[in-house]
């Protein structure tokens, strides 16, 4: 690649290139929550919302919804006591997540609402949804919203370019990573300016708490959404996200929760067949990863079934190391106990979201809290773990992005 071709611009036009460096178009700091920025994301709402192409992905169709005026309006009543006091940082650089198609639109908005102006690196992976939500992007920048096309930039290269990264780092004010521990590392090798800092989403795992009783209790209509929602928060991103759930941690009598399994997964199964199709190398990494964990944790179980769309490894104890036990596509380790107290032994800082299932949040934060839990920044019903929230483990991003102006 030439190096007047550094990068492909897919959104915006405030990234300049010569042969020698790129450069960057200014953009003052706006206040948190501009209204120019809440009247550009409510029409690009409503732009996907009539999208034809967008309609077939879920996610986006999720986004569209974040991005709705009144959404965003609610929201910002959150922030009302920073109103007046704070504004944005100035350029943040964004880089995205290989493997979760629309995270770049999120951490985007996440800034752009904090009154920044953005560079996103997203995925090199041609992801659809990426397409489809920077053309709607500039088809609006280009158009009624040219004024906010400086801030709004998502660009991708190749990720062995880490010369572009050193220049898109070196102005900035914060730079966002999403990825595992090793991007991190990795990425961290390019300096930022001494006044700038790094907000980090390293590599993170998550938990579903199911009360036996309550998949007892559902009807079969309940039970049905239930599994979809599994369903979303697990098979519809291969279990690459770190929302997605990987330890079934299920609370009941022996007998109740052997009821329950039985009845949840049937559900999970008869929603998953018709939508999901395992690739070969998922099915012998699963079957990999079943028959690793049987061999290195002790009182292991493999539950057989019918096929390999679930593939589940059930233990007679938690190792403090469960989380290294993983696959992509569909792959749980499940335990069973009639507390949770078994989990203030392994949560580390790895761990992220507790979905939950018949639990109240209430009394899970409370478990969390009381604990002194180093990990768990997300409590949400199952379902719900890829929603988007500003905060998010454990910042909060539209207060982390902008800059408080103190008066005495």
């Amino acid at each position: 690649m030439s190096k007047n071709h550094l990068l492909n611009a897919l959104c915006g036009s405030a990234i300049m290139q010569d042969e020698n460096a790129l450069t960057l178009r200014d953009a003052s700091p706006l206040a948190p929550f501009d209204r120019r920025v809440i009247t550009f994301l409510s029409d690009l709402s409503g732009m996907l919302l009539k999208d034809r192409e967008a309609k077939a992905y879920p996610d986006v169709v999720t986004f569209a919804f974040f991005c709705r005026r009144a959404n965003v309006l609610k929201m910002k009543e959150s922030y009302a006591d920073i109103a007046g006091g704070t504004i944005g940082r100035g350029y943040v650089f964004h880089i995205a997540p290989s493997n979760v198609p629309i995270n770049f639109a999120y951490s985007l908005v996440s800034a752009l609402l904090a009154g920044n102006q953005s560079v996103v690196k997203a995925s090199s992976q041609d992801f659809m949804q990426t397409r489809i939500v920077c053309r709607a992007m500039s088809e609006l920048l280009t158009g009624m919203h040219a004024a906010l096309a400086p801030y709004i930039n998502v660009v991708t290269y190749s990720r062995d370019r880490q010369d572009i990264t050193e220049m898109l780092s070196a102005a900035c004010h914060v730079r966002v990573i999403w990825g595992g521990d090793e991007t991190i590392k990795r990425i961290r090798q390019a300096s930022i300016p001494a006044h700038a800092f790094d907000v980090t989403f390293a590599d993170r795992y998550s938990v579903l708490a199911i009360e036996a009783k309550a998949i007892l209790g559902m009807e079969e209509k309940q039970l049905a959404q239930t599994a979809l929602g599994f369903y979303n928060d697990t098979y519809l991103t291969d279990q690459n996200a770190c929302t997605s759930p990987r330890l079934i941690y299920w609370v009941g009598d022996g007998q109740v929760i052997e009821m329950a399994k039985q009845r949840f997964w049937s559900a999970v199964h008869e929603y998953a067949a018709p939508r999901y199709e395992i690739e070969p190398v998922i099915a012998v990494d699963k079957l990999t990863a079943a028959y690793r964990a049987a061999i290195e944790l002790g009182g292991t179980h493999i539950v057989q079934g019918a096929d390999n769309l679930i593939a589940r490894v059930s233990l007679d104890e938690l190792p403090k190391n469960v989380e290294e036990y993983r696959c992509a596509g569909g792959f749980f380790i499940e335990y069973g106990d009639d507390t949770l107290d078994a989990l203030t032994q392994v949560v580390t800082r790895k761990y992220q979201t507790l979905s939950y299932i018949g639990f109240e949040p209430k009394d899970l934060q409370a478990f969390v809290r009381e604990n002194g839990l180093l990990g768990i920044d997300r409590i949400t019903p199952v379902g719900k773990t890829m929603d988007f929230l500003f905060i998010w483990d454990g910042y909060d991003l539209i207060r982390t992005f902008s800059r408080h102006i103190s008066a005495l």
